[in-house]
């Protein structure tokens, strides 16, 4: 696989519950690998990450760690 250190990255925060809501926004949480309120995830920043982030852009959010190092 190629380097992922020098690409750029994106940290996802899950802020909204996937209760009550369709199964296809579910798969996409578990896709982008969260699945408990609050956690974190670093993921490559591709188009396809960014389409599944806007899919569920209600339930997620894009933290900015920049700001606090």
């Amino acid at each position: 696989m190629a380097d992922t250190s020098a690409k750029k990255t994106i940290v996802v925060e899950q802020i909204g519950s996937p209760i009550r809501r369709p199964s296809s926004q579910r798969a996409t949480l578990i896709g982008l690998g969260l699945n408990k309120m609050h956690k974190r995830r670093t993921l490559i920043d591709t188009p396809q990450v960014r389409g599944m982030v806007a899919k569920i852009s209600h339930l997620v959010r894009i933290v900015d760690d920049k700001a606090k190092a």
